[in-house]
């Protein structure tokens, strides 16, 4: 009798949250995948993984038959890992049924060195040069050429840089990345990256190159343009492994027997760009009959043996899509202005016809135009933002391509110049970088101001998610500020999966920490390198801040409760107590000093240092939450006592914050719009005194003529505060807001990204301070969170992590007629979509398989609510229906469901 199979299938394989990873560094590393099965209730009951040697050909491990509906982070439980060799696996499933799914298709890794030591005979080499005021040329590195007397079996290249760098295997660039292996706090350590070459290498002679440019490493960093605080020149590393068709293997290293030059590039600068001689290409350079004797040998390159290189496992950043100009403008004789419509990072490709040799074309970047139509780069400061390209002279009717590879800006106009023949549109295109993260989610709704909104939150990631979150990509800064990258996170890990990028940057941020538990202001903290050389250019404490050092505990815990993973808080629950210990410590009765930067850039505040909500309050919300969080943390990795511990100590700070900044009348010290939102938001506040606080809150907001008067701290808590506590139409009045300050106020003056002051650009006053203006910020863009959740519907259960168990609970108003969020979730497709037709709400849902849904729908009366057609009662997948306030909610299996409303409904509107 024939096996009968589920018509369910495993699918989206994935291990360590990467689909078939390359040079994975990982001694057990997690499987996970998704159930594909549409049908009402699917859901996983059982699973089986095998694993299999592909290098060697023999079976590994096998989980066997595990009773579990647990489809996340399966750790690998079988013999000892070897280094550089490839493994394969499947899974199968059984269905809610009992019956086996067919085995999945196989997916793959392959390790890297497991923590074994590189060829011994492996050294970093580089070229040291004349350090110029600027910027150093790229170097050129090639080894000596090697014989293979047939195609490999395997190949592959393990490379890294101090600074940045490109592979070259037999003329070809290898792969796509750019900007590799990206940046690391280089005191501690880089990472290496591994591509398979197999099919890049010939038999006969074959050849491996590099160039190297100075990046992080030794490029400028921060508005002091300090140049070399980690070191003084780039430096390479790379070991190609061969396994041989007999089955030997061979390694070809970095060493002082290959040969280094520079060239065509006689400068390469992130904030100043590149300057590049076509006349000084080295043409067919890492081809094996170009003859390089000439070149000197390559310089060892004295590194720390301290030095830690770990495997990258985030995505690197790539160019993920081009744009072609929407307009071009000659507001000046001889200077071009190609405008993108919108605002975006990476580079250029500029194709130049006709040109003399020695012609030097010149490319300025900036984001904004001034009134005459010429280009505006006031805001970039001192970051030249400019690339120059030196024409080689193919003559008349010849075309020369230019594309810079060692630097990157932040733009939405392009000028050129120097050209001899007029630019057409077709003489330029954009080219958009960003770390290639998978997409995850999206929201849309019926008001175009709002939809633009969303989409200059994702562009303002897109741009600033460049191996780290930084906070600007244009002027001379473009740092991991640890504070806009903790309030942005929730909405982040919406719209892209962030899992892997947030387990490199909070490793970023560990590095960074002090021996005294301080988490530092940015993440690789370059500011402390540069504070130790500049001292008196640094006023301010830059490390032990309130919001910005408690990215330290929040940023693990938001990954863990969005993935489910487990490992993120184990990695980091050092430095989480540390940096509770430090606070702990030098605190005042457990009241927290003042810290540098209070509401950062609050529309109330004198400065930006001092907004009205007193920073020591700001401070002590944070202590508190922070420590909640650890005791939550403790309690998910069996720490019972230290649990314990820090419960106690949170309900201690939490009467401390009573007693020092709560009045017995539920008045806040400052009576800040902030104040409030933190006190409620924390869980600060007796509860007897909330709803007093909730309507103070609501009346300095009315007060300020329905407008928010927060900056990066209390903006993020403005609309997830008040809808909790049931102020959804305050909520939508804030979000509808048009008049500064406001998230729409940049959209109806053309933003495209999300900016950094609420009025960069006004038409009444042109450009904000140019200290501090960027047009590509994404803090502000944390709304994004709510309108996922609360207009779109779409949440977990926190009790439950990994979107295991969801919350739908959409909540019309503001004036919409509709709204449609979906998230791709570790277990599958959510989607939530609704829309308000007359009387006739309706609302279509899909429940990934292997979860349960806890639906909230805004109607007062079950009678009144219909799924497929079919009274609650009888609709298949619905239990527990029951009336709560004033939504009906109920228990959804997995499935889709398609909900209809024909009576009251319960809309939110604008008053």
């Amino acid at each position: 009798m024939p096996l009968r199979l589920s018509p369910a299938r495993p699918q989206s394989l994935r291990c360590e949250h990467l689909e078939n990873p390359v040079g994975l560094d990982e001694p057990a590393p997690r499987f996970s995948w998704q159930l594909r099965d549409a049908r009402i209730g699917a859901r996983q009951t059982a699973y089986e993984l095998v694993i299999t040697s592909a290098t060697h050909g023999s079976a590994v491990w096998s989980s066997g038959r595990i009773a579990s509906d647990d489809a996340l982070l399966i750790p690998y439980a079988g013999p000892k890992l070897r280094p550089h060799t490839r493994y394969m696996w499947r899974v199968r499933l059984w269905d809610h049924t009992g019956v086996a799914t067919p085995w999945s298709a196989a997916a793959e890794w392959t390790t890297g060195f497991l923590g074994t030591r590189w060829p011994t005979s492996t050294e970093w080499i580089g070229l040291r040069v004349a350090q110029p005021k600027n910027s150093t040329p790229v170097r050129y590195l090639r080894a000596p050429t090697f014989e293979l007397d047939a195609p490999p079996r395997a190949a592959h290249l393990h490379i890294s840089a101090l600074g940045i760098f490109e592979a070259h295997v037999n003329g070809k660039k290898v792969g796509a990345d750019t900007l590799t292996p990206g940046w690391t706090d280089y005191r501690r350590r880089t990472e290496y990256l591994t591509y398979d070459v197999t099919a890049h290498l010939v038999t006969g002679p074959n050849v491996l190159g590099a160039l190297l440019a100075d990046g992080w490493y030794a490029g400028k960093l921060m508005w002091h343009r300090q140049r070399r605080l980690y070191g003084p020149a780039p430096a390479l590393l790379a070991a190609l492994r061969l396994e041989l068709s007999d089955g030997s293997v061979k390694w070809i290293t970095s060493s002082r027997e290959w040969r280094v030059t520079t060239g065509a590039w006689l400068a390469a600068d992130l904030y100043d760009g590149e300057e590049f001689d076509a006349r000084a290409e080295h043409t067919g350079w890492s081809t094996p009959a170009f003859d390089a004797s000439a070149w000197r040998r390559a310089q060892p390159i004295r590194v720390s043996p301290r030095l830690e290189i770990n495997a990258k496992q985030t995505p690197p950043i790539r160019a993920v899509e081009t744009l072609r100009p929407r307009a071009l403008t000659e507001p000046t004789p001889g200077k071009f202005i190609f405008d993108l419509g919108q605002n975006m990072v990476g580079t250029v490709r500029v194709r130049i016809a006709g040109a003399k040799a020695g012609t030097r074309v010149t490319l300025r970047y900036g984001e904004m135009l001034n009134a005459d139509g010429s280009l505006y780069t006031a805001n970039l400061r001192s970051a030249l933002a400019t690339d120059i390209y030196v024409a080689a002279g193919k003559g008349a009717g010849g075309e020369e391509i230019y594309e810079p590879r060692f630097t990157f800006h932040g733009f939405r106009y392009v000028e050129l110049s120097g050209v001899s023949t007029p630019p057409t549109r077709d003489t330029l295109t954009a080219i958009v970088w960003q770390s290639d993260l998978p997409p995850a989610g999206g929201f849309s709704c019926s008001d175009r101001l709002i939809n633009r909104l969303q989409q200059n939150i994702r562009w303002g990631q897109r741009g600033n998610y460049l191996d780290l979150p930084t906070d600007c990509p244009q002027r001379d800064e473009r740092l991991g500020w640890t504070g806009d990258a903790q309030i942005f996170l929730g909405t982040a890990a919406f719209n892209y999966d962030v899992a892997t990028f947030f387990h490199k940057w909070c490793r970023d941020l560990r590095d960074g920490q002090k021996p005294n538990g301080s988490f530092p202001d940015v993440a690789p903290d370059a500011l402390a390198l540069a504070m130790a050389s500049k001292p008196e250019a640094f006023p301010h404490p830059h490390d032990g801040n309130a919001a910005w050092g408690d990215a330290g505990v929040i940023c693990p815990w938001v990954v863990y409760q969005r993935y489910g993973d487990t490992r993120i808080l184990a990695e980091n629950y050092a430095a989480m107590t540390a940096w509770i210990a430090y606070q702990e410590r030098t605190s005042h009765g457990l009241l927290r000093p003042d810290t540098a930067y209070g509401d950062w850039l609050a529309t109330d505040a004198v400065t930006p240092f001092r907004a009205p909500t007193p920073c020591d309050l700001i401070g002590t919300a944070y202590f508190a939450e922070s420590t909640r969080l650890v005791a939550a943390t403790a309690r998910v990795l069996g720490r019972r006592g230290e649990a314990k511990r820090y419960a106690a100590l949170h309900a201690r700070i939490v009467a401390a914050f009573q007693h020092g900044y709560v009045a017995p009348s539920g008045r806040i010290t400052g009576d800040t719009q902030t104040g409030y939102l933190l006190a409620l938001a924390f869980d600060l506040l007796p509860v007897r005194l909330r709803a007093r606080a909730v309507e103070r809150l609501v009346y300095l907001i009315e007060k300020n003529g329905n407008r928010l008067a927060t900056g990066f701290v209390g903006t993020p808590l403005l609309c997830p505060v008040l809808s909790r506590f049931g102020r959804h139409d305050v909520a939508y009045r804030l979000l509808n807001q048009r008049a500064y300050p406001s998230w729409l106020y940049p959209v109806l003056n053309g933003a495209t990204t999300m900016w950094e002051r609420w009025n960069s650009w006004n038409a009444e006053t042109g450009f904000g301070d140019i200290g501090m203006n960027s047009f590509n910020h994404y803090a502000y863009g944390a709304v994004g969170e709510w309108m996922y959740r609360t207009i779109g519907g779409l949440d977990f259960d926190p009790a439950v992590p990994g979107w295991k168990r969801l919350v739908l609970a959409p909540v019309p108003g503001g004036g919409l007629t509709h709204a449609k969020a979906s998230f791709l979730s570790p277990h599958g497709m959510v989607r939530s979509e609704w829309r308000l037709e007359r009387a006739r709400w309706t609302w279509r849902v899909t429940v990934p398989a292997s979860t349960t849904a806890a639906v909230r729908i805004p109607a007062q009366k079950i009678e009144d609510v219909q799924i497929g057609g079919k009274s609650l009662r009888l609709a298949p997948g619905v239990s527990r229906a029951r009336i709560e306030a004033d939504r009906v909610c109920l228990e959804l299996a997995a499935g889709f469901y398609e909900i209809a409303v024909r009576a009251a409904l319960v809309v939110h509107e604008n008053r």
